[in-house]
């Protein structure tokens, strides 16, 4: 994001991202339990901030030097009787509940739900110094939260880190399992930019102005 502070604090229509992505998860699924990985160094910061804003009620974990190891710190703050994981990108805060619920139904059935969405722009392989286009016909935008039958993906982190792991789902295809993928949405955007933010200011306006407080 180019500044100081870390973008899931920043605020997006009046509210914290990461309040947003907690609360969405609320909303969806009022009897979930929700882990909040952090940075050591940002746990009380988050504490401070949060105290400001209506925050939905959550847990905080030490996260570590990858995102693997912070999902897998995760993982480990969840009691063994959990049925389904969630994890999904504090700086998603847009997921709605009908996202949130399709997902969950698809890894009830499969095991493992991946939202998705089609690849709209032209796509194009650059080797050395020539480049050619490619089909985006088969081509799919991976999204979060990534829902799994909690033993795959607790079974799945039980091995060390490769680079190769860019998200959950790569961690459990890694250990033998296969991927279910199920309708994402367009509006389940990643802020990690400033021109996100300004994307994020009017998503949050839309919502606001069409559904109240409520996703």
């Amino acid at each position: 994001m180019g500044g100081t502070l870390p973008k899931q604090f920043a605020l997006v229509g009046g509210e914290p991202i990461l309040a947003r992505t907690i609360n969405t998860f609320r909303k969806a699924l009022p009897a979930s339990r929700i882990v909040v990985v952090l940075p050591a160094e940002y746990i009380d910061f988050w504490k401070n901030l949060s105290a400001r804003f209506e925050v939905a009620k959550h847990s905080l974990v030490e996260g570590g030097a990858e995102r693997f190891y912070s999902v897998k710190n995760g993982i480990e703050a969840l009691s063994e009787a959990v049925d389904l994981i969630a994890v999904q990108d504090g700086v998603r805060p847009f997921a709605s509940k009908e996202l949130i619920l399709r997902a969950v139904k698809c890894a009830a059935e499969n095991g493992s739900a991946i939202p998705v969405v089609k690849a709209v722009d032209s796509y194009r392989v650059v080797e050395g110094e020539e480049s050619h286009i490619i089909d985006r016909t088969p081509l799919r935008i991976v999204q979060t939260p990534q829902i799994f039958a909690a033993p795959i993906l607790r079974a799945a982190y039980d091995t060390d880190f490769r680079n190769e792991f860019t998200d959950d789902a790569s961690v459990v295809e890694f250990s033998g399992e296969k991927i279910a993928l199920c309708e994402g949405e367009y509006a389940n955007i990643k802020i990690t930019s400033p021109n996100d933010m300004i994307l994020g200011e009017a998503i949050a306006k839309e919502i606001k102005e069409s559904h109240g407080e409520g996703l």
